[in-house]
């Protein structure tokens, strides 16, 4: 006679080789996957390309605007339907923020001819992120309206890197609408402990000024840099300049000079320093700098940027950034 152990260990045979099966089975059946991309700026380009052009007209135009900026409230039957036919997009962006890299593949070597293609239509879709957080929170779902704001801070900071200063000004307007948005929500006492929490620990670990403008300065003056030595070298400077800038050349191409070059050198070296500083302090030092690019070669002179405006962004940011921690920080 077999003993009880002997039975039970008989009895549990098939159940134990039916459990290995089904579990063959499954492993067999998952997907063999190559891994997913940590760049988030391929992620970026599908959103784009999933994207629905707004209606062109004016007046539904001003009020994607003005709705983003804060400056009107939330008007689900005119601007609902805009969301719907985006969703997709801004969803594929939103999961996008969360790798953790994020080249955008610029041609450098190509200085101010370098492609910005995606750079308005990743205005659009920042813009249309910010207003799909202020409808859930039309709707009481500030959790999910807080994710998407963050979620728009995250592509901000994406927008900028390794860009010139056209890419960071541009992730300025994604940065201060979403901040504009949160404090609005801390302003109206929507936001819980919980999502107060989250939205400091975001706000609080980004640059006082939002972006590294001293590094956007410096790849300015590369594409500067690259621009003279093309049209130093062309058979055409007049032409190459017009093309550059849409204007008539002021000077003799053959006329820039390597003093030229190193006065410009000089002066963007000192901005590019001068923006590593706090804004106050940086409004000391710039407004010198900006009356001294009236001395350079008009060529260098009709592209560098306004220092005092760039510093008044920053300044700008910083005090949006300061008010909503401010807010975060009340009990």
């Amino acid at each position: 006679m077999q003993t009880w152990h002997a039975k039970n260990k008989i009895s549990r045979t098939p159940s134990i080789l039916a459990a290995l099966l089904l579990c063959a089975l499954s492993a067999s059946a998952a997907p063999k996957l190559p891994p997913e991309t940590r760049n988030a700026a391929l992620r970026y380009w599908m959103a784009f390309a999933e994207m629905q052009d707004p209606p062109a007209g004016m007046e539904t135009s001003q009020l994607l605007e003005k709705t983003a900026a804060g400056q009107v409230p939330w008007d689900e039957a005119k601007l609902g339907p805009v969301l719907d036919k985006n969703a997709d997009a801004i969803q594929i962006m939103q999961r996008a923020t969360r790798l953790p890299d994020c080249d955008w593949g610029l041609e450098y070597r190509r200085g101010p001819a370098a492609s910005i293609a995606y750079a308005p239509r990743a205005r659009v879709l920042a813009r249309l992120n910010t207003l799909y957080g202020m409808r859930l929170a039309s709707k009481g779902e500030t959790q999910s309206a807080v994710d998407a704001w963050l979620a728009g801070i995250r592509f901000s900071q994406d927008l900028a890197k390794g860009g010139t200063l056209i890419f960071v000004l541009i992730a300025k307007t994604a940065l201060l609408s979403n901040l504009n948005a949160l404090t609005q929500a801390a302003q109206q006492g929507i936001l819980s402990s919980a999502e107060k929490a989250q939205v400091a620990s975001v706000v609080r670990a980004l640059p006082e000024t939002g972006f590294d403008w001293s590094r956007a300065l410096a790849l300015e003056q590369g594409a500067i840099e690259i621009a003279v030595e093309k049209i130093g070298k062309s058979a055409n400077p007049a032409q190459d300049y017009r093309q550059l800038t849409g204007k008539s050349a002021p000077f003799d191409g053959t006329k820039l000079s390597a003093s030229d070059a190193a006065a410009f050198a000089i002066l963007m070296s000192s901005a590019e320093e001068a923006l590593r500083l706090t804004p106050d302090q940086s409004a000391v030092r710039l407004p010198v700098l900006q009356k001294s690019i009236s001395a350079l070669n008009p060529f260098y002179q009709e592209l560098t940027p306004s220092l005092t405006k760039v510093n008044d962004t920053r300044q700008e940011i910083a005090s949006e950034r300061q008010k909503l921690m401010g807010l975060l920080s009340n009990k």
